[in-house]
């Protein structure tokens, strides 16, 4: 039954997806700037981002991204998803206090990811790429800044770096953010919250269940119980009433 609610949600979820797009158009590539996505996760696990990068040129194509780590957020753990036709090099730095990362202190973190495309691989005008990257464990902050720069086939090179402000417009150049959220608080089982209440759902099901088919069982003998006395009662009537001599 959970599994059954599930999907209907998740069905429910790719319905309204299908709506919004609708209504306020397909959220493409064509962002105008270098993103993060997704834009949101957890702090103190793993993540798997991709950063977005759209050409916003029309005569030159992209040949290179570096994006620089933040300083106040290292990560013990960077490893890079293969991207055909680019090459991809880190940077590291010294970090101090190290980083604890299942029992080992680290002393040196990733600070830049560059990625540079060979051959006929770059981004041409019109186009978009996506290059990911695995991370973790997420620092306890509540966000990370990416500040990246897009070089161009002609030398151009645009600096993706400016942080966002506080209830300020957006900057002109937004530098990709990652939102980390708090991981969730355990129950006092010592089993996270979500995984509690799922357990109790599945409880709920499992009693109505059992209800049921306890139901079920009840009127099945109440029925076989009434075929029985009215077999009884037929073979009465067609023996007919008892004649004395």
């Amino acid at each position: 039954m959970t599994r059954l609610r599930r999907t209907a949600s998740a069905a429910a979820a790719l319905a309204f997806t299908a709506v919004a797009t609708a209504v306020l158009g397909f959220a493409g590539p064509a962002s105008a700037h270098v993103t993060v996505n997704p834009k949101e996760a957890t702090q103190g696990g793993y993540a798997r981002v991709a950063f977005r990068v759209p050409n916003e040129s029309d005569t030159a194509s992209t040949t290179k991204l570096e994006v620089v780590l933040p300083e106040n957020a290292p990560i013990g753990s960077v490893s890079t998803i293969p991207v055909p036709g680019w090459t991809v090099a880190t940077e590291k730095r010294k970090v101090d206090p190290p980083i604890d990362v299942h029992g080992s202190q680290l002393t040196e973190a990733v600070s830049k990811i560059t990625w540079t495309a060979t051959g006929d691989a770059a981004v041409k005008p019109g186009q978009f790429q996506e290059f990911g990257v695995s991370m973790g464990p997420l620092p306890k902050v509540e966000s990370m800044v990416f500040k990246t720069l897009q070089t161009y086939s002609d030398g151009n090179v645009v600096r993706w770096i400016d942080e966002p402000q506080p209830g300020g417009a957006e900057p002109e150049k937004p530098a990709p953010v990652l939102t980390l959220a708090a991981a969730a608080a355990p129950s006092a089982s010592g089993a996270p919250a979500a995984t509690a209440v799922a357990a109790a759902d599945d409880d709920d099901d499992d009693e109505n269940v059992s209800a049921a088919i306890g139901l079920g069982i009840a009127g099945l003998v109440t029925g076989l119980a009434g075929l029985v006395f009215g077999g009884f009662a037929f073979a009465r009537t067609r023996r007919g009433p008892v004649v004395k001599s």
